[in-house]
């Protein structure tokens, strides 16, 4: 093997702390400590083509360490990606390629969006965990169609944030030994030496998850790292951690070894110092021919490429409608070209059937139903499956299945969002989780990644209200809904029956940009009525659902088991000889991208308003207006039967009866 040369890795760290001075901001530290591995790893291990950033059967590359970015962005513009030194100059400018942190759609050969600490070996062994699925789903004798490991950087900050500790015990369960991570063991963060704060004995906690550890590897040794990697590609059983001691800021006289170098540009006098002890004649930004030479690996990506696509055309032949459902669901990234018509089969049978059921038990149903019509589908609960009914009958659990359809995530429920958002990250899945929505503040920073990249993740969170009863507040959500309806490219559903349940999934699979929250009850609901065109409109995310005689005076507007509530006070309210028409909001994100016309038919300005939500009243004044009136919550719940808080809490027909007749007379 012919390892780089001790150059090849000062064009990392040259590159790194150029951009960082230019930037004026930056962390130059983490680049030129791992410089090293970097090199061994992408020019002596890593099978991925510059030339098609997407290929499939590519090695997955994460720095979950993602302040280190200028590391990323070397790598990639030195071995031939579209990222040009145009674009390392521009380092954490607008609109730029080269962001502050690594993000996943800007920049070609970035696999994932690493910010905050710990994510990424979460998206790592999401992404890993997809790997040896799809390769039990797909492989055949003599046709490894998918096979490739998926790599992760990571620092002492991964491994202090919690949630490294529930993807990384989970990867070891499921023995997912094409995971192999990279510990930075540099002892030292943004506060200075760790030993202060952070003396955990690592090797033994990994071990303790069923990984290999690879114990006392000098970072800066390019034989010991490649060795460490054989072997950890060597075990199939185990992922690895590569504990890889390194000098933060590595070639700086005067700053290595300190916090100094970690999160701030070293100065042009140090620079300086660098190009000499480095033995780097070169300008800002100049990389020698030669070295370009050696990093550039485009010839022998394309020939990977090639070789695979030569071994898939195989594969086509001896397995037709394997590598057919293969090319759709991994290449294509598309539903089965009738998933829409047996959507709506499916919508229309649940109109005509009627059930009042709780909306988590149409949700059960539901997944049974489109399960079948899609194998991608990668269930999931934190440890609720029986409370959030997300089990099917032919759900099969990763466990005891490594061609299987469910992932039992134990009780983790961040470690579960960012796990997901990997799986859907790789491709070949939709991967959906299930926990109480009270504890989506647990995940909450891995469905926000979620929203920022855009993955098709399906959070579907039960137990959604004061509802949910004896519990208490501690399970009882308030603001959480408006949170999420509040996040960009987040699409939130909280349906009232099976009807709008089906159609929250069916809306769920059919966006393939970006995540959806499916929101759903404890308690039973009450089917309602549509005819067909009320059906179609639930779609469209609020439509109306009870329609007056004459122009309406009043309108309540409901979402999920409310909706119920308001039919029976808009009844009542009738009976007094009020117009009122009722309109049921099962997702505001939905109906907010209808156009004007549509919006206004549905909610006519000069109308008087109110919205039923047991959650936050401030959310629906966007809805109600100033001169409307919001029954909803605006304080914490109590524990008590869901039956006696719903009433105490005054959402009663009486009470939203009383509420109505007050808003007409203030008219």
């Amino acid at each position: 093997m012919t390892l780089p040369s001790s150059q090849s890795a000062n064009a990392i760290r040259m590159l790194a702390v150029d951009a960082v001075q230019k930037a004026n901001s930056g962390h130059p530290g983490a680049p030129m400590g791992m410089a090293d591995i970097a090199a061994v790893l992408w020019q002596n291990f890593h099978r991925h083509n510059p030339s098609n950033p997407n290929w499939v059967n590519r090695d997955r590359f994460v720095l979950s360490n993602g302040h280190g970015s200028m590391l990323q962005y070397a790598l990639l513009h030195l071995s031939g990606y579209d990222v040009s030194i145009e674009d390392i100059k521009q380092f954490r400018q607008l609109h730029s390629k080269t962001p502050g942190h690594p993000e996943y759609g800007y920049t070609p050969g970035v696999e994932t969006t690493t910010g905050p600490l710990g994510a990424g070996i979460a998206n790592a062994v999401g992404m890993a965990i997809a790997e040896k699925t799809l390769a039990a789903q797909f492989n055949k004798p003599h046709f490894d169609i998918v096979d490739h490991f998926t790599y992760c950087f990571l620092g002492d900050g991964c491994l202090m944030e919690g949630i490294s500790h529930e993807a990384c015990s989970l990867a070891g369960t499921l023995k997912l030994g094409k995971l192999i991570a990279f510990w930075d063991d540099n002892g030292i963060s943004i506060d200075g030496e760790v030993e202060g704060w952070f003396t955990d004995d690592t090797p033994k906690r990994f071990e303790s998850y069923g990984w290999q550890v690879i114990r006392g590897v000098d970072g800066h040794d390019m034989a010991a790292i490649a060795s460490a990697i054989e072997a950890a590609q060597a075990n199939p059983e185990q992922p690895t951690l590569i504990c890889c001691k390194t000098v933060i800021g590595f070639g700086s006289p005067n700053k290595s070894g300190s916090h100094d170098c970690h999160g701030s540009p070293l100065g042009n006098d140090e620079i300086a110092a660098v190009r000499e002890q480095l033995n780097w004649p070169h300008p800002a930004f100049e990389i020698p021919q030669n070295v370009y030479n050696e990093w550039n690996t485009q010839a022998k990506g394309q020939d990977l490429e090639s070789a695979w696509q030569q071994t898939f055309a195989a594969y086509s032949k001896a397995h037709p409608e394997l590598s057919k459902e293969f090319n759709r669901r991994v290449t294509a990234k598309s539903l089965p070209s009738n998933f829409a018509e047996i959507a709506d089969q499916y919508i229309a049978k649940c109109q005509d059937d009627m059930q009042n059921i709780a909306t988590r038990k149409s949700s059960q149903n539901a997944i049974t139903f489109f399960a079948d019509h899609l194998p991608e589908l990668m269930g999931g609960s934190a440890d609720l499956a029986g409370s959030n009914l997300t089990l099917w009958p032919d759900a099969k659990g990763l466990q005891d299945d490594d061609a299987g359809n469910y992932v039992f995530y134990g009780v983790r429920e961040f470690g579960m969002s960012a796990i997901m958002n990997g799986i859907a990250l790789h491709g070949g899945f939709i991967p959906f989780g299930a926990t109480f929505l009270m504890f989506m503040e647990y995940a909450r920073n891995a469905v926000r990644m979620s929203a920022l990249m855009k993955a098709q993740s399906i959070f579907v969170y039960t137990h959604d209200s004061i509802g949910q009863g004896e519990d208490g507040p501690t399970h009882q959500p308030i603001e959480q809904i408006a949170n999420l309806r509040m996040t960009p490219n987040m699409t939130t559903w909280r349906p009232c029956d099976e009807v709008e349940t089906a159609v929250a999934w069916s809306q769920s699979l059919l966006k393939q940009a970006g995540p959806s929250a499916l929101i759903f009850s404890r308690q039973g609901t009450k089917a309602m009525a549509r005819n067909e065109a009320q059906v179609a409109d639930v779609a469209k995310g609020g439509y109306t659902l009870v329609e007056c005689e004459q122009t309406p005076e009043l309108i309540l507007m409901a979402t999920g088991s409310e909706v119920e509530l308001a039919v029976n006070a808009a009844a009542e309210l009738t009976a007094q000889g009020k117009q009122v028409r009722v309109v049921s909001m099962p997702s505001t994100n939905q109906f907010d991208l209808q156009d004007k016309a549509y919006r206004q038919s549905v909610l006519p300005a000069g109308v008087a308003k109110i919205a039923v939500e047991a959650a936050h009243s401030d959310f629906w004044y966007k809805y109600v207006g100033q001169d409307g009136d919001v029954l909803g919550m605006t304080t914490f719940g109590e524990s008590a039967p869901g039956a006696v808080l719903l009433a105490h809490f005054g959402f009663t027909v009486e009470n939203l009866v009383a509420k109505a007749n007050a808003l007409l007379s203030d008219i």
